[in-house]
């Protein structure tokens, strides 16, 4: 679902409070409360939000966003991560890319990179990128999940142990106070944990909204990641992990273009 204006802002609106209500969309952006119910159904219908009496909440709990309404939800601050993230990949690196639309904005990012070789078990990655000759791309075998066109199961995770590789980037969908990190499908997590065991350098991308979230499946701890780039990181036990562990952490600023390693 692409997102007018007036949509994109009443889901930083919920995303900021939790949720929003008619009466007082209709007040803010001087339109009708027929305007906005509408607006509230088609992001409902997405399940970008969740519709309640008289208004809509944002998805919390164990109820994951759909794959285009995630992609189009802080699409600036995933923007910039992406950056941060291809400015640490030098040229003829290997490296492993899962399924987020994070690591799709790496994907993008890494473009203009030279001598690349990815394997990735995400078909928009491995499709975006397949049309530059100096980057070869090597998709895993396994069910596609047609939600999002991840490339999920054992055949996937039985392909990426065939490799190691120098970096991995990785997404989650929930990043909790104990540096746990969490996903919703079970055959994603495999994966994810097999690609953390096989690459020398561990890129952790993630916007500030999975602070937020919780999911029900671990993949792993943020001790085990090398690097974490977020826009914002609002936990401080998060930062004293992050310490503690040795894991670099870089905050970004889309507004600015700048990127400021803090841990």
């Amino acid at each position: 679902m692409l997102l007018s204006t007036r949509q994109s802002e009443i889901m930083a609106i919920a995303k900021e409070h939790g949720r929003v209500m008619v009466d007082e969309l209709a007040i803010r952006f001087a339109v009708t409360p027929q305007t906005i119910r509408k607006d509230l159904n088609d992001l409902c219908d997405s399940r970008a939000l969740t519709r309640i009496h008289g208004g809509a909440l944002f998805p919390t709990g164990n109820e994951n966003v759909q794959y285009e309404a995630r992609r189009s939800m802080a699409a600036a601050e995933k923007q910039a991560i992406g950056l941060a993230a291809a400015d640490l990949i030098p040229d003829n690196a290997s490296l492993f890319i899962n399924i987020g639309t994070t690591t799709e904005a790496v994907g993008e990012a890494l473009a203009d990179h030279k001598g690349l070789m990815i394997i990735t078990n995400n078909i928009n990655v491995a499709n975006r990128l397949r049309v530059f000759p100096s980057i070869e791309v090597v998709i895993a075998g396994g069910v596609v999940r047609g939600s999002d066109g991840g490339i999920v199961g054992e055949a996937a995770v039985d392909f990426i142990r065939q490799f190691k590789v120098d970096f991995a980037v990785i997404g989650v969908s929930a990043i909790d106070e104990d540096g746990a990190l969490l996903d919703f499908d079970f055959r994603e997590v495999k994966v994810a944990q097999a690609i953390i065991a096989n690459a020398r350098h561990v890129i952790l991308v993630s916007d500030s909204s999975k602070f937020e979230r919780t999911a029900p499946v671990r993949i792993g701890h943020l001790s085990q990641i090398h690097t974490f780039i977020t826009d914002h990181c609002p936990s401080a036990s998060i930062r004293s992990i992050c310490r503690e562990q040795d894991v670099r952490l870089f905050e970004t600023d889309s507004a600015r273009g700048k990127t400021i390693e803090t841990e």
